[in-house]
């Protein structure tokens, strides 16, 4: 006789327990962070693209857009000014129109002894602080930067005192000792000029190298020094190829704002016939603006300028990055 099996019945299951909980997918939390960063980074960019159209894309457009109109009048000028658009008129103008061809030659020797006097002065200039030589660092770091803390304008009228004869106090020393320099003479204004800006910028620039070197690993300079190096060497083949691209970075803003020379030669015009009003392109922009009243040919002027920074600035990127890859090759 056999005696019947009975399973004993199964305990219920929780189902809503066993369930596994719904996770969110790896992709959409990759979209989800994706969209955070943008959002932030859309923030962050947002017064940087404002600042830009507003001072810089907004003005340019206007430049080129002036550039294709005149006032002229009709008749034999006795009639109400109208505009007309002349096309290429005001550049064909400006290219052809010898002040403003020489206005180019003179930024450019000026760019030629300013910008080589700038770079390699701060560069030095920082090297001695930085090897601990000068004493009283902080002192003479605020000593030389202080000149650029005077405006512009102010440095201008300073200089220009120290070169005007019977005021300053320099020609009378130098004519004590039989020396007749004329500071604003035909061969020596553009020198005076430059100058005036290395007093004015070189400090600036020595604290941006200044900054750079700081950031140079201090084991690097270490271990130069046990291999004998010494204090030139050190700071010509181990610190200044580490600071390379501060030193690109300076060149560049002071190509861009040595191509704007305005202000210097605008206040010692006053005093020497050998600046004229139509100097430096800056100057010819000035004056066909508000001497001439030819807002067409300004403008096309300020774009001819812009257009020559702009291939200025991306020829020495150009040449940089190249030099750059070149010695990464050598490597």
């Amino acid at each position: 006789m056999t005696t019947p099996v009975t399973t004993p019945a199964s305990a219920p299951v929780n189902v809503s327990a066993a369930a596994p909980a719904p996770t969110t997918s790896p992709r959409t939390a990759r979209k989800s962070a994706r969209r955070r960063e943008l959002g932030a980074a859309g923030a962050l960019m947002t017064p940087f693209f404002v600042l830009l159209v507003t001072v810089f894309l907004i003005p340019v457009a206007t430049a080129v857009w002036l550039s294709f109109f005149s006032d002229d009048q009709p008749g034999l000028g006795f009639g109400p000014e109208r505009t007309v658009f002349v096309g290429l008129r005001s550049y064909t103008a400006v290219l052809t129109d010898p002040t403003f061809l020489s206005g180019l030659g003179t930024v450019v020797l000026y760019c030629v002894i300013y910008i080589p006097l700038m770079v390699i002065g701060a560069l030095a200039l920082a090297l001695l602080l930085d090897s601990g030589v000068v004493r009283l660092r902080s002192w003479a770091q605020l000593g030389l930067f202080l000149p650029h803390a005077v405006p512009g304008i102010i440095a201008a009228v300073i200089w220009l005192y120290l070169y005007t004869p019977g005021l300053s106090p320099v020609i009378d020393l130098l004519g004590k000792a039989d020396i007749t320099i004329d500071f604003l003479g035909v061969h020596t204004v553009v020198p005076s000029i430059v100058n005036i800006a290395l007093w004015s910028n070189l400090g600036y620039n020595m604290v941006v190298f200044y900054a750079a070197l700081q950031a140079v690993p201090r084991e690097v300079i270490e271990a130069s020094v046990v291999d004998g190096a010494g204090p030139v060497r050190t700071a010509l083949q181990i610190k200044t190829p580490l600071v390379r691209s501060s030193v690109v970075m300076v060149a560049m803003f002071t190509l861009i704002f040595a191509l704007q020379l305005f202000t210097e030669p605008m206040l010692l015009s006053q005093s020497t016939p050998m600046i004229s009003s139509r100097f430096s392109p800056s100057m010819y922009i000035y004056d066909a603006a508000f001497t001439r009243n030819n807002y067409g040919l300004a403008a096309a002027a300020s774009v001819v300028l812009l257009v020559c920074t702009i291939a200025l600035s991306y020829g020495v990127t150009r040449w940089t990055n190249r030099s750059n890859a070149a010695e990464e090759d050598a490597r």
